[in-house]
């Protein structure tokens, strides 16, 4: 009878170690933008993280028209097995900071470039955070969208080889594509 409940209990924590690697593994990004016009810049984070291989979710979600749902989705990001938020927002850009201030989860905003004020307004909102409440903070527009997911790869690296050889890869085939001289 004790050896059969050694068994089974060896079973068990065999089980539980395996359950746990593939949690390890499956690191997850979440990609936020206020509105549907954001997209077209955000849509370069889905496409730079899909090239590392990491798994990410996109939603719209606004810290203005949707205050319920920016709390819902901030406070249930850690049970969704979410490791990084990219959040993207225009104009006056709380959506970053708004969800930073609801979750431990690191979060990176995405100043979305505007008409008027060229993303500027975006910029100065996300990266003048009070102290207590970071967010990363990235460039303007498209060049911010594609940097974005990488330094979320970068925070994932650290904990998930294969997005740390992945993300080496990336680094490796971009050094190789610039030129030694300019002919």
């Amino acid at each position: 009878m004790s050896t059969s409940f050694n068994f089974k209990t060896i079973l068990i924590i065999l089980i539980q170690k395996l359950s746990m690697k593939k949690k390890r593994y499956s690191h997850r990004v979440s990609i936020v933008m206020g509105s549907k016009s954001d997209y077209s810049t955000m849509k370069l984070c889905e496409k730079t993280l899909k090239l590392l291989k990491i798994n990410y979710e996109t939603y719209i979600v606004s810290a203005h028209r949707t205050p319920e749902r920016m709390f819902n989705y901030a406070k249930s990001a850690e049970s969704r097995n979410i490791n990084v938020i990219i959040a993207g927002a225009g104009g006056s850009a709380h959506l970053p900071g708004m969800i930073a201030a609801l979750t431990r989860i690191p979060v990176i905003g995405v100043p979305i470039e505007s008409k008027k004020l060229k993303g500027l307004d975006s910029l100065l909102s996300i990266a003048q955070m009070p102290k207590g409440i970071p967010v990363g903070t990235v460039a303007i527009g498209t060049d911010g969208a594609i940097n974005a997911a990488l330094y979320a790869a970068s925070i994932i690296s650290n904990f998930d080889p294969k997005i740390k050889n992945s993300l080496i890869k990336w680094r490796s085939k971009q050094s190789k594509s610039v030129k030694k001289k300019p002919n």
